[in-house]
């Protein structure tokens, strides 16, 4: 098994969650707090080509509701959506895990069960 990296932010319940199924499997893994510990462009630019902006913007986010619809179709735009998001951490869906390679989004214990 490769390096099992979770990003999110610690007191977001699913994250809460998805870290405490992670433990309860025994599952070794590195949390990367999305606020304090930010994200790089590189890191970003790839959950995109990987997931799209429609399923790694949390569209029911307070940021997402705070922005103005300016600020939101530029989220949506592939060439600006990198900016917006490492301007707004809290804007990607949470938790993101990286495994094996692949970038997944949210917290389903059932398709945890299918990764590990």
């Amino acid at each position: 098994m490769s390096e099992v990296t979770l990003y999110g932010i610690k007191n977001c319940d699913t994250v809460k969650k998805a870290r405490k199924w992670l433990d309860q499997a025994d599952v070794a893994y590195h949390f990367h707090d999305l606020r304090s510990d930010g994200l790089s462009e590189r890191q970003v630019q790839g959950w995109l080509a990987a997931v799209g902006t429609d399923t790694l913007i949390n569209k029911r986010s307070t940021t997402w509701k705070g922005l103005n619809d300016i600020e939101k179709a530029q989220a949506l735009q592939a060439d600006s959506a990198t900016a917006i998001l490492l301007n707004n951490p809290t804007l990607i869906k949470r938790p993101v895990l990286e495994c094996n390679g692949n970038v997944h989004i949210g917290f389903k214990a059932e398709h945890y069960h299918t990764l590990f």
